[in-house]
């Protein structure tokens, strides 16, 4: 595998304090369950001015990520959309973890094949990324209740999705894997003899990880190879998911094949590797450059990831 770098440190996004989602679900719990979710809706655009105004780590950040994804010159307005659009993405996050599905108008793509491997009792992976809403992907469970889906987490993440759920729902159970723990490979792959499915969110390391400079919006970026390393030994076919916001409460959810590792070889687990890792950027500057404000990775990701 060609420009592999090693990295010994945490990645930069857990260097950083990342204040953003934690202080936002802990009011959005607050306020939907006094206001309700069109009540408490108002409230986000004060939020989102809050943090372009202050939140100066974040505002940069987004501006460069805008400067590459749009191509032109970004302006005030641009930045308050993108903060806007990931405040809306956080509130929702409390009415589709607890699978309130009926408050929002979402289209699915790609799900005929994706059926198709899982009614074939294959488990399967599915790689998103910090663009638009991973807890849309629980649509899935409204038709197939009986559909086995696990969400592979940072540890942090999940503590605050589960505070949030103590807060709005205490009888609610979600099946977390923490991830960067010694037992998480163990626990995914258990899931996926078990005929399950497993979310991943691969464009961030959950620690120490090797990575792969790939172009990325016009310019190289450090990705981590550590969840398609894993995808190769475990040999499960693997989709590329995103749940896009289209505003209100309109949401597009998109599964496209990455890679079904048949015909996979040991010798042969580099390039089959690299070009995965590929496919699933190339699909992520895709959907980045048509819904450029759902990108919600606030830290400089071509410096520092």
């Amino acid at each position: 595998m060609s420009d592999i770098d090693t990295s010994r440190q945490s990645p930069a996004w857990m260097r950083q304090k990342e204040r953003g989602s934690s202080f936002l679900l802990s009011i959005m719990c607050i306020l939907s369950a006094r206001l309700g979710r069109s009540g408490s809706r108002v409230v986000l655009y004060g939020i989102a001015l809050y943090f372009v105004l202050f939140a100066r780590k974040a505002r940069r950040a987004s501006r460069t990520y805008l400067e590459h994804c749009l191509s032109r010159p970004v302006t005030w307005r641009d930045q308050y959309k993108h903060v806007l659009a990931f405040a809306s993405t956080i509130h929702d996050r409390l009415y589709l973890l607890r699978d309130k599905f009926d408050a929002f108008e979402i289209s699915v793509s790609g799900e005929t094949e994706l059926h198709r491997h899982y009614e074939s009792g294959q488990g399967l992976l599915l790689f998103g990324a910090h663009l638009g809403s991973f807890e849309v992907l629980r649509t899935l469970a409204r038709d197939r209740p009986g559909l086995a889906l696990s969400m592979a987490l940072y540890p942090k993440n999940a503590r605050q999705i589960n505070r949030a759920l103590a807060t709005i729902n205490p009888g609610a159970k979600l099946d977390f894997i923490e991830l960067g723990t010694i037992d998480a490979m163990l626990a995914v792959n258990d899931k996926l003899k078990s005929g399950g499915l497993v979310s991943i969110l691969a464009d961030r390391a959950s620690g120490p990880d090797q990575y792969l400079s790939l172009p990325f919006l016009g310019e190289p970026a450090r990705f981590p190879t550590g969840p398609f390393r894993m995808a190769a030994m475990l040999g499960h076919p693997v989709y590329f998911i995103t749940g896009l916001y289209e505003g209100g409460n309109r949401y597009q959810l998109h599964f496209e094949l990455l890679e079904d590792w048949a015909g996979y070889t040991r010798k042969d687990r580099d390039a089959f590797i690299e070009a995965t890792m590929v496919k699933y950027v190339a699909l992520l500057e895709r959907y980045c450059r048509t819904h450029p404000y759902n990108w919600f990775n606030f830290y400089q990701f071509w410096e520092e990831n």
